[in-house]
C-alpha cells in the first residue's frame, strides 16, 4: 500500500457528518442515539455469528482490512503503462542477448515481487509460453481466490448487523410492552431506545462492512488485471515475440488513453540524453 487514501477518508468523514448532522439539526437530545447495550448487541452478535461461520483466523485478517482500506494503492494507471514498457524493455534485452541475460536484468526489478520473480524465473528456466500461461494463470486464480475470503467474511457481517439490530429491537419491544400496562408514559421512550439497535446495525452495514468489501475486492481485481497483463508479457518473452507484437498485445489490455508507445520512449529518451550533454 502506499499513502493515505484522502477519498476513502472524504468518503467516511463525509457519510458519518452527514448522519451526526441530521442529528444536531434535528434534535438537542443527542443522548439518545447512544445504547452501550444497542451497541454490544449489535457488534457482539454479529462477531459471534462470523467466528461461527468462519475460522477465527480469517476474520481477524477481515478487521485488521478495514483499516488498511485508508491507504492507497500502488497499481495504478500509470504503473500498468510502466508495466507494459518494462517487459518491452526485456523483449529488446532477449532479442539482442537471449534469455540468459534477462535474468541479470530482472533481478532488481522483480525484488519484493513474488508473482513477477516467480514468472520470469520460469521464462529463464525455457518453459514455453503455453506452459508459462497455465502456471500463472492458475497462480493468479488461486491466489485472488485466497485474498477474496475475507471479501466475503465482510459481506457476511454486512448481513448479519442489520439482522441482530433487528434482534435488539424486537427484544426492546417485548421488554416495553411487557412494563407497557404499569406505566404508559414510558411507550415513546422505551420504543425509541429500542429501535437504535436497527439503527446500529444498518450504520455498521451500510458504512463499515460492506463498503470495506466492496473497496477490498475492486483492489483484489486490479491485483489480478495487473497480473494477467505481467503474464501475457511474460509468455510472449518465452515465445521469443518482437517487442513490437508484445506492445500491441499488451496495450490491447489498457485504456487507449494508457498505450505505451515504444518510439515516443526512444525520443523521450534521446531528448533527454541530449540535455544532459
Amino acid at each position: 500500500m502506499g499513502g493515505m487514501s484522502f477519498s476513502t477518508i472524504f468518503g467516511v468523514l463525509g457519510a458519518f457528518g452527514l448522519f451526526l448532522g441530521a442529528i444536531a439539526f434535528s434534535t438537542t437530545h443527542y443522548w439518545i442515539f447512544l445504547s452501550l447495550q444497542s451497541l454490544v448487541m449489535v457488534v457482539g452478535g454479529t462477531l459471534a455469528s462470523t467466528f461461527i461461520s468462519y475460522e477465527p483466523r480469517y476474520v481477524f485478517l477481515s478487521l485488521k482490512l478495514i483499516g488498511k482500506i485508508i491507504f492507497t494503492q500502488k497499481i495504478g494507471r500509470n504503473i500498468l503503462k510502466a508495466e507494459v514498457g518494462r517487459i518491452i524493455r526485456w523483449a529488446y534485452t532477449v532479442q539482442r542477448s537471449g534469455v540468459p541475460v534477462l535474468e541479470k536484468e530482472a533481478q532488481k526489478a522483480v525484488r519484493g515481487d513474488r508473482f513477477l520473480r516467480f514468472g520470469v524465473e520460469m521464462v529463464v528456466s525455457g518453459y514455453t509460453g503455453e506452459e508459462v500461461r497455465e502456471i500463472l494463470a492458475n497462480s493468479i486464480e488461486t491466489t485472488f481466490g485466497r485474498n477474496t475470503v475475507q471479501v466475503n467474511i465482510l459481506k457476511n457481517m454486512a448481513a448479519a448487523s442489520p439482522a441482530f439490530g433487528m434482534i435488539g429491537t424486537l427484544v426492546g419491544l417485548i421488554i416495553m410492552l411487557d412494563s407497557m400496562g404499569a406505566d404508559p408514559t414510558k411507550l415513546g421512550p422505551g420504543l425509541a431506545l429500542a429501535l437504535i439497535t436497527t439503527l446500529y446495525g444498518i450504520i455498521l452495514a451500510r458504512m463499515i462492512f460492506l463498503p470495506a468489501a466492496n473497496k477490498i475486492m475492486q483492489r483484489e481485481q486490479i491485483i489480478r488485471f495487473r497480473n494477467y497483463l505481467i503474464a501475457e508479457g511474460l509468455v510472449m518473452l518465452a515465445d521469443r515475440r518482437s517487442p513490437r507484437y508484445i506492445q500491441d498485445k499488451m496495450n490491447s489490455f489498457l485504456d487507449p488513453a494508457i498505450h505505451f508507445n515504444i518510439d515516443a520512449a526512444r525520443r523521450n529518451q534521446q531528448t533527454e540524453q541530449a540535455a544532459r550533454a
